[in-house]
């Protein structure tokens, strides 16, 4: 396999960056749905007995 797509240092910078943008975004997507889940139970769902 020689005649594989070798990336050059700018396009792996890229790559890498657009890589970290997307996990900060899908962290921020679970932290949001988490925040909002808490919401609509209440603020009681942590003192509830179980």
């Amino acid at each position: 396999m020689d005649d594989m797509i070798q990336l050059t240092e700018e396009q792996k910078k890229r790559r890498r960056s657009r890589s970290v943008a997307i996990a900060w975004v899908l962290g921020a997507l679970v932290v949001l749905f988490f925040i909002v889940t808490i919401v609509r139970l209440g603020g009681n769902v942590a003192s509830r007995s179980l």
